[in-house]
């Protein structure tokens, strides 16, 4: 539970940061029912909220009463979050539903660390064994929502509401969000209401259906059964510890996400902001989201010989400055592209990097690259390694010089590019292209959750902790199973552990002294927020890929799961600035422990290492 000081939330609202991906529509009032009318329910909880909030400050009202009030007030956002997170994300991730950590916001040439905001703060804070002494706290945060929220409400009463091209896209990005923020408890950290706030937001999508004359020309009968089940069912299965995701992902989520889906074709809306491919049917196929939007290279200008020639350079030591080093030298196709060292080897007769590798497989699905999210895209973190002393050590004058003097080099670019030329944009798109063909999501539990084979009871068990229990999917978040965040997929987030630099089982303890994104030359997110933060990497093909962490410290997947298991370095009672993962005790079984690590191995597929 994080603490929240009132100095700290005491800031003044200057202005209201909406975004939308189609202009707003001017003079006109809410059209939709559902819409206006759910907009100025959320506005009445809110106010109802906001008064309760004082009232328990006061010492009026009781902690009872006022989760009772917070509950209904999140049920009502959560009946109309599918069309304000869609058409708003900015202002909804911000101001409206913040995950409570701080954060960095840049304007201009400065950026400024700000404390969260609003309803799963509140949730965290009011649910929490520590509502006693941050009465004060919960109103003014409480009062802040409220003021962003009515400012908002303001504006689409007298200009209107952004509508967009393709009305169910906001439907099927909910039932991304609902399965992979919604049921882990990432949204509800503190009450871990999740079947109530998904049924809640199921009842808004099917009324939404009803109303809007967009969908008069479908056939409903489908959808609005699945939604009508999906509700019953999550009225029956309440537990958050036994809630099968796997049954509810198969017989409500992934049905209505195609169902919704085929209604459109394969809408582009989203093209220029968002990873996740529209036409996508299940979260687990191999399409779900788009690499190009990841890269600077185009889907069009791409090739079987631009791959093939990236594949050339990959594994080719001449390109380092003495002729030792490759990119394969430390990312073998055997270990997912890692090199299951603690830390990889430098260029220097025993010496070594800062950090251990990481897997190259389905990196490219990343809006950040390296453990302190230096690079920011896929072409950058090449360059980092050309130019590292510890690693190429070279430039792409002298690499594009050897390139010249190789007459296969001068065939294998004329074939992929055409104009015989070998330059530094046609280096990095070739490489690049190489490494973004390395994904895959055909792993046993891909082809388990499409219904293409069976999986074991163990791995079952063990993915329904990953999501619930254990907390795993509130950081690696499903289905990449990594930090990049749902449901828009358009940023990594990293996190403080509060790292050892032994396992559990090796006393003292003591702290990885590694800065992390604190000391990485994005200086604008120079902040003791990101003090020994690293990038959330994924954990697909994890079996592969020890020694684990940024330090390659714990050899087993057993003492990864140990340390979060203690709740991590301040759940072990070590000084941890900010540690974003909970300190709590999970207090996992050895058979559960068992079970995670069977799903995480039913993660393997390395199929395109060929």
């Amino acid at each position: 539970m994080k603490f929240y000081p009132l100095a700290a939330v005491v800031v003044v609202i200057t202005g209201l940061a909406v975004m939308s991906f189609q202009p707003v529509d001017k003079g006109k009032s809410p059209e939709r029912n559902t819409i206006s009318t759910g907009l100025a329910g959320f506005k009445s909880a809110l106010e109802q909220l906001k008064s309760d909030a004082h009232g328990y400050s006061e010492g009026r009202l009781s902690l009872a009463e006022l989760r009772e009030s917070l509950r209904k007030t999140r049920n009502s956002f959560k009946e109309v979050e599918f069309y304000v997170a869609y058409h708003y994300p900015e202002f909804t991730k911000t101001h409206l539903n913040a995950a409570p950590l701080f954060h960095i916001e840049a304007a201009g040439t400065s950026a400024y660390t700000l404390p969260p905001e609003g309803l799963q703060v509140l949730d965290e804070m009011i649910f929490s064994g520590e509502a006693e002494t941050q009465k004060d706290e919960i109103a003014a945060i409480t009062d802040f929502l409220n003021n962003s929220y009515a400012g908002f409400y303001l504006n689409s009463v007298t200009s209107g509401l952004s509508k967009g091209n393709n009305l169910t896209l906001p439907l099927r990005i909910e039932l991304i969000r609902i399965y992979s923020l919604g049921i882990t408890g990432f949204d509800t950290p503190g009450s871990l209401n999740v079947s109530e706030e998904a049924a809640h937001a199921f009842a808004g999508m099917q009324k939404y259906l009803h109303d809007e004359p967009y969908f008069r020309n479908y056939d409903l009968q489908k959808a609005d059964h699945l939604f009508t089940e999906g509700i019953a069912y999550l009225s029956r299965n309440t537990g958050f510890d036994t809630f099968d995701r796997i049954e509810f992902y198969k017989q409500y989520i992934q049905p209505l996400y195609s169902e919704l889906g085929s209604w459109d074709g394969r809408p582009d809306d989203l093209k220029e902001f968002s990873g996740w491919n529209a036409g996508n049917s299940n979260f687990f196929s191999s399409d779900f989201l788009d690499p190009y939007f990841y890269t600077l290279l185009e889907r069009e200008e791409d090739s079987e010989a631009m791959r093939a020639l990236g594949k050339d350079i990959f594994y080719d030591r001449q390109i380092s400055a003495d002729g030792k080093m490759s990119c394969a030298t430390c990312h073998l196709p055997e270990y997912a592209f890692t090199d299951r060292k603690p830390k990889s080897f430098s260029n220097t007769e025993g010496g070594t990097v800062l950090r251990n590798a990481p897997s190259l497989y389905n990196a490219v699905f990343a809006k950040r690259f390296f453990y302190d999210l230096r690079a920011f895209y896929l072409e950058q973190q090449a360059e980092h390694v050309i130019y590292s002393k510890d690693e190429f050590n070279t430039s792409y004058e002298s690499i594009i010089a050897k390139l010249k003097k190789n007459p296969e080099y001068r065939r294998a670019f004329r074939k992929a590019f055409g104009n015989g030329q070998i330059s530094r944009q046609d280096f990095s798109k070739a490489l690049s292209s190489y490494v973004a063909s390395l994904y895959s999501y055909d792993s046993d539990f891909d082809r388990f959750m499409r219904n293409e084979k069976e999986i074991s009871n163990e791995a079952k068990k063990g993915f329904n902790l990953f999501m619930g229990k254990a907390n795993c999917a509130t950081c690696h978040f499903a289905p990449t199973f990594s930090g990049l965040v749902p449901p828009f997929f358009n940023e990594n987030e990293s996190e403080v552990l509060g790292i050892t630099s032994k396992p559990v089982s090796q006393k003292p303890w003591e702290p990885d002294t590694d800065r992390g994104r604190n000391g990485s030359p994005v200086k604008k997110e120079s902040s003791w927020i990101y003090e020994n933060s690293f990038k959330t990497v994924t954990v697909r093909n994890t079996a592969l890929t020890k020694p684990y962490f940024h330090n390659g410290a714990f050899n087993t997947l057993e003492e990864v799961l140990e340390f979060y298991n203690e709740g991590g370095g301040e759940g072990l009672g070590l000084p941890v600035k900010n540690q974003t993962l909970s300190p709590d005790k999970l207090n996992l079984s050895e058979t559960e422990i068992r079970q995670i690590i069977a799903f995480l191995n039913s993660l393997t597929d390395i199929s395109r290492a060929k």
